[in-house]
């Protein structure tokens, strides 16, 4: 999310999700915490609709270890 306007993106589907309680959106480290009732695969298949890469937390950093 390089962008305040990538973070208004992500802002709006994630306040149209149903179940979500609260979300935070680091545009700093480019991560985003969202609580809820909520399946974290529906998570990412809603932000990823904004067209931006989404992956959970410490999967990138496990496959760059692999490597």
């Amino acid at each position: 999310m390089p962008c305040e306007g990538c973070v208004g993106a992500v802002k709006r589907v994630l306040g149209k999700m149903q179940g979500v309680e609260s979300f935070d959106v680091d545009l700093k480290e480019q991560k985003v915490t969202v609580k809820g009732n909520v399946e974290p695969e529906a998570v990412l298949q809603t932000v990823s609709k904004t067209g931006k890469k989404t992956s959970f937390w410490g999967a990138d950093e496990a496959e760059t270890a692999k490597a």
